[in-house]
């Protein structure tokens, strides 16, 4: 097989069927968009370190918000003082940055209605991708969190929940919750309309580098938005409409310790 005969193939093969142990198995509890919505963005904020304990942490999240996750964010004012967000630190995401995030959260749908109505603020059509949206969305976060505390210096949580793709992150998170919210077949959404699929930029992460090092669709040594872009570019190679298309395969072949 070619190289795209092998990514369709494995396309194909990685279908919901295979999408346990991922974040996005929890969005699939979900119909409502605005559930979707809030449990795709808190889901990608905590998807990081080891599988076990996201789904263990997004678990706790579920649980604590009554399985209404858009109702406790929109409310969260009510539930600050609820004991149990004690338990909801996430590594180095103290108890601190995450009501700060929820309290943001909060905000932002109290004005915008939606998170698409403010990341929409930020994208212009005629952007080759959606770096530049993806940077105005997530500065916005950052200056509600400075506003917030009254400290123009971010915890270390919130700098990492909040990555920037001008500063070199690949911004793997943030790409991987605009992918689900922007493509659609059985593992993705498409609740964001007006953003086409050929503007996103893969979620890299270590598994989605090693095995795109492999199959030579970079030649960079480093995970970074560099990196992204030009993996992404060479994916647009074998599906111009749908280059992110591939990731869910890329990254479980790479998590599974699979050969590609």
């Amino acid at each position: 097989m070619n190289l795209k005969q092998k990514l369709d193939y494995h396309y194909k093969v990685f279908d919901k069927t295979k999408i346990s142990p991922d974040p996005l198995q929890f969005l699939h509890m979900y119909t409502d968009k605005k559930d979707l919505e809030v449990m795709g963005f808190v889901a990608a904020v905590f998807a990081y370190g080891n599988v076990k304990q996201i789904i263990n942490t997004l678990n706790k999240f579920v649980e604590i918000t009554g399985n209404q996750p858009y109702k406790f964010i929109s409310s969260f004012s009510l539930y600050r003082n609820d004991e149990r967000l004690k338990t909801l630190y996430h590594r180095f995401y103290s108890y601190t940055d995450v009501l700060n995030l929820f309290s943001v959260l909060e905000k932002v749908y109290n004005e915008f209605g939606s998170l698409k109505a403010l990341f929409l603020k930020y994208y212009n059509p005629a952007d080759d991708n959606i770096k530049n949206a993806l940077s105005g969305f997530s500065h916005h976060f950052i200056n509600e969190i400075k506003d917030l505390t009254g400290d123009d210096k971010l915890s270390i949580g919130a700098r990492f929940m909040f990555p920037l793709p001008e500063l070199g992150s690949a911004c793997k998170r943030k790409n991987l919750f605009l992918r689900w919210m922007v493509r659609k077949d059985e593992l993705d959404f498409g609740i964001w309309e007006e953003i086409p699929k050929n503007k996103l930029v893969i979620p890299v992460d270590t598994h989605v580098a090693r095995i795109c090092k492999q199959l030579k669709l970079t030649k960079r040594k480093n995970v970074s938005w560099k990196m992204a872009e030009e993996i992404t570019r060479n994916l647009r190679k074998f599906d111009a409409e749908d280059p992110v298309k591939y990731d869910f395969a890329i990254c479980h072949i790479g998590m599974r310790k699979m050969e590609f």
